[in-house]
């Protein structure tokens, strides 16, 4: 058995892992499992502080009062444009792991995350022109492409057997930046504090979590960009049906986030601290239950957990209707923060998922052992970015959808008849796809499936 070598590759500089297989149970047992572990932790810190500077202007947006002159109209716009870039840089942040490594993107990636932080400290100040501020909030979009890059490459250190808990654990890690950077808003507004104590706190935080990933964590060497494999995973239609049950269970959290508070402040006329007491309940909630999202996937079958949580959210949305049509404050919050513990648990089991299909093509062509392993690695690494982006777009959906439900009916509940009938097209397509004829994905011929054990798309 051999130890990972961290010896530096004679072209590169940083941290090398020239020798990596974490299928190999002695491998894993021996030196794998704690090295994975350790990048686990600090990748997690990063994507947890690009989470809290993305949804920066969640929290900003509820400091700013008429002395701003932003209509709630702005203020949607404003979100939207935000989630839209981290949903875009999510697409290149996925590739530059394999260009730059793990270890070095995150370096760069969370030193990055000093621009929006900077300069949203610069300009936040009434007088300011909604422009200026679009053009800033924009820049805060970048951590959401921290997302891709941590998630691309945690893939790479875990077993197939262990990505579910790895990738909800990373990926929940990450979220919880949404809720942290929402608890630290509401103890400066209880303190009479500005915006500026918000984002004073969290420069040196960024310094940190770079310092932190440039001492503890590692580059995979035989992890390489492959554009054949980005060729074949856009080409394959399970990314794009991915991409489009990701967008309601990501996009709901993601957009969720941003908007909560805006819709009790503009809805129920709650002032940015009664709101802010509020806010950051769903997202911790959905942020937590993500890892057991994923957990119950490596246990259940993903396509399972996936189906029956869009029925609970379908149900949980029509309570939300209601609730908004008869201006129940206590029944609207109760609702929403278990639409937000719904979406954390299908961000877990969708995107376990994704390993798990290729992994089953792989066995359905035919291949074994690491021939198979290495083919779900190719395409489930590649397909990561273009779902994890996708996925996001639907934030930007629920801020636009609220946008206009807003000018046109004063509330939110025409964005919310959207939102159940979308959520009912999710179930829809999960089970035509992928529970209603599980044994589509097994080979093609019957010798080919006595020869050797194979994976359903009812398994994933």
């Amino acid at each position: 058995m051999t130890a990972p070598s961290t010896a530096p590759a004679s072209s590169k500089g940083g941290r090398w892992i020239e020798h990596w297989d974490p299928e190999d149970e002695a491998f894993w047992q021996e030196t794998g499992e704690k090295v994975a572990r350790r990048n686990l932790l600090f990748s997690v810190l990063s994507e947890h502080i690009g989470f809290s500077v993305w949804t920066l202007w969640s929290v900003l947006v509820l400091f700013m009062g008429p002395e701003y002159g932003l209509t709630p109209a702005d203020k949607f716009m404003l979100t939207s444009m935000v989630t839209l870039v981290g949903a875009v840089v999510r697409v290149p942040y996925t590739f530059a792991v394999a260009i730059f490594g793990g270890r070095n993107w995150t370096i760069v990636s969370a030193s990055l995350l000093l621009i929006p932080t900077i300069a949203a400290f610069t300009v936040m100040k009434p007088g300011t022109s909604f422009n200026t501020f679009l053009l800033i909030g924009l820049l805060a979009g970048i951590g959401g492409g921290n997302f891709a890059s941590s998630m691309t490459n945690i893939n790479a250190f875990f077993p197939l057997r262990k990505k579910g808990w790895a990738l909800g654990l990373n990926a929940g890690g990450g979220n919880i930046g949404v809720p942290v950077i929402q608890l630290v808003a509401l103890a400066i507004i209880g303190a009479s504090g500005g915006p500026r104590v918000l984002l004073g706190i969290y420069i040196p935080l960024i310094l940190v979590a770079a310092v932190l990933a440039a001492v503890f964590m590692d580059n995979i060497a035989n992890v390489k960009n492959d554009t054949g494999a980005a060729v074949d995973a856009a080409k394959d239609a399970h990314t794009w049906i991915m991409a489009f049950l990701y967008v309601g269970t990501f996009g709901s959290f993601i957009g969720y986030s941003f908007a909560f508070g805006q819709v009790l402040t503009n809805q129920f006329g709650r002032t940015p601290l009664q709101a802010a007491y509020l806010t950051f309940i769903g997202p911790l909630l959905g942020s937590l239950i993500r890892p057991v999202g994923g957990w119950l996937a490596d246990r259940y079958g993903g396509a399972k957990i996936t189906l029956w949580n869009f029925v609970g959210m379908a149900a949980a949305t029509a309570v939300l209707v209601v609730a908004s049509m008869q201006k129940s404050l206590p029944l609207f919050v109760s609702v929403f923060v278990v639409l937000f513990v719904l979406s954390g648990l299908g961000n877990g089991s969708t995107y376990k998922m994704i390993p798990g299909i290729f992994q089953a093509k792989a066995v359905a062509k035919g291949l074994a052992g690491e021939e198979a392993a290495s083919y779900g690695r190719r395409l489930s690494g590649a397909s990561m970015g273009l779902i994890g982006a996708v996925g996001a777009l639907g934030g930007v959906g629920i801020n636009l959808a609220f946008r206009q439900s807003f000018l046109s009916y004063h509330s939110g509940t025409g964005a919310f008849v959207t939102f159940l009938a979308f959520y009912a097209a999710c179930f829809a397509v999960t089970w035509a796809v992928y529970l209603r004829r599980p044994a589509a994905v097994t080979p093609a011929t019957a010798a080919a499936s006595e020869a050797k054990p194979q994976l359903s798309y009812a398994e994933v």
